[in-house]
């Protein structure tokens, strides 16, 4: 049983959390709505010319937000967490699939989870107090059953503590956004899940058979009991005005669905391999941990193990210098040097598997585009940095480009050329003449929202500086949120019918 594939794509459909309710397509997509036809993209193109290390001139008008470096997988996930219980993740160029399949398929599986799950799970209080567990064996169990009671708040303080605050922080951003918008009823109740019910009975672990990978990852094997699923898309928390807009045709024509998954049966179908659950030890508790198990399972599909010694957590001296670092080993192909820039707590699943991610890379070819200049400013978030654009400056082969950011416009000057946008001008350019003046009003308000706060979040970790990708890609999407009034949504889903 392996899952995601390495080269990204639907879960096969031997995974436990991938088996289907009658008619249901299986667990129904919560939280963050699917976007809609008319909705304008808030993730970024990718750009000719230099690679993109941030806002990038596209046909002379500069991206708004993280840009990807050429030879690195798109970290967003495509779509939320939903449609089934698992993550979507975007499909790979074919000519590097071999090479850099394991690469793809658990980077972009352990940001996906992060930033999908994010979106579906609702929030408990950030206060909750981290419910450790003294073995692995008992952490997962105590996963399993948290989701079989709908135990939002036991799931989450359930899950390792890095993980925890990555989940709640976006969830409660979430839910304050999208109540404020008129998309979730006003009471909603953040603690409960909405539509879905999962029951869990006689769960069994497989303990003699545990994969001690080190002193704080344990992978426990699951082998028996039963899951019953039940869904009901009418227990929704949407308001009626969305509904009504969203899905004129109904939410659902079949009503509710249950289904009942037998444990042993489904091992017995997978040849006897056990269904996989990462624990980690943080602080002498154990926790089951979401991105360890996706990891853990990309690893298996590319027939690699984990390595046993991981990728040192270096940071930087700054938030800047730590934005800078990262954008230089991207231009560079170093994957090393990314990874050493990542939050060791956050991300020490990349860490744990850095060596075998690095090994399959191989040696980068540097694109020979050098950053000569970098000036930033930051803005406090939760509990962390998020450090934005004032001005850039990009050489390659005696080519210069300067990108430079005043408020919501920006301005990109090549070879001596210089050309501004602000944001009602390419507003109007998405827009176009035949758009309705409240959706034009609409994307105005988002495109607006986008270039004046996109950024990319940082931590600091024993005092040295991190760039966070999973809270750089969910302060993306809270600042779309935020950049739009409730006249605007319903602006949006009148232009997408």
């Amino acid at each position: 049983m392996t899952y995601p594939p390495g080269g990204g794509g639907q879960w096969p459909s031997n995974d436990p959390y991938q088996q289907q309710g009658p008619g249901s397509g299986g667990f129904p997509a919560q939280g963050y709505p699917q976007q809609q036809p008319g909705y304008p993209q808030t993730g970024q193109q990718p750009a000719q010319g230099f690679p993109q290390t941030g806002p990038q001139p596209t046909q002379g008008y500069p991206q708004t937000g993280p840009q990807q470096a050429q030879g690195y997988p798109q970290a967003f996930p495509q779509q939320p967490y939903g449609g089934q219980y698992g993550y979507q993740t975007p499909e790979q160029p074919g000519p590097s699939k071999k090479r850099k399949g394991v690469i793809i398929g658990t980077v972009v599986a352990v940001l996906a989870v992060g930033a999908g799950a994010g979106v579906t799970v609702w929030a408990l209080n950030r206060g909750s107090a981290p419910a450790g567990a003294q073995n692995p064996t008992a952490a997962a169990t105590s996963l399993v059953n948290a989701i079989g009671k709908g135990d939002v708040a036991g799931l989450l303080t359930g899950l390792a503590p890095a993980e925890r605050d990555l989940l709640t922080t976006l969830n409660s951003q979430t839910t304050t956004e999208l109540k404020r918008l008129n998309v979730y009823k006003a009471d909603a109740d953040p603690n409960q899940f909405g539509g879905f019910e999962l029951k869990t009975e006689n769960l069994q672990f497989d303990e003699s058979a545990a994969e001690k990978v080190n002193d704080h990852l344990t992978i426990t094997k699951l082998v028996g009991g039963k899951v019953t699923v039940s869904s009901d898309a009418s227990k929704l928390p949407f308001t009626e005005e969305f509904i009504d807009l969203a899905f004129p045709h109904g939410m659902t024509s079949s009503g509710p669905q249950t289904e009942t998954v037998d444990v042993a049966d489904l091992v017995k179908k997978n040849k006897g391999k056990a269904i996989n659950i990462a624990t980690v030890k943080v602080d002498d508790e154990w926790y089951p941990s979401l991105l360890y198990t996706i990891a853990d399972y990309a690893l298996a599909d590319a027939k690699q193990s984990w390595p046993k010694q991981a990728t040192p957590a270096k940071g930087a001296s700054s938030p800047g210098d730590a934005v800078r670092g990262v954008a230089d080993a991207a231009l560079n192909e170093d994957l090393e040097g990314i990874i050493e820039l990542l939050p060791p707590d956050e991300m020490g699943v990349l860490h744990d598997v850095g060596p075998v991610l690095i090994k399959e890379a191989g040696r980068g070819k540097p694109s020979g585009v050098k950053i000569t200049k970098l000036d930033t400013e930051t803005q406090d978030v939760d509990n962390a940095t998020k450090v934005l654009l004032k001005e850039i400056v990009l050489e390659n082969d005696g080519e210069t480009v300067r990108i430079t950011k005043d408020g919501d416009c920006y301005a990109a000057e090549v070879s001596g050329e210089r050309e501004r946008v602000c944001a009602d001008d390419l507003a109007t350019k998405v827009g176009g003449k035949r758009m309705p003046a409240d959706a034009k009003r609409a994307v105005s308000n988002l495109v607006k929202g986008m270039m004046a706060n996109t950024g990319v979040v940082t931590t600091e970790v024993d005092g040295k500086w991190y760039v966070s990708p999973i809270r750089s890609i969910t302060e993306l999407e809270i600042t779309a949120l935020k950049s739009l009034q409730p006249a605007d949504v319903k602006a949006l889903l009148n232009l997408a019918k």
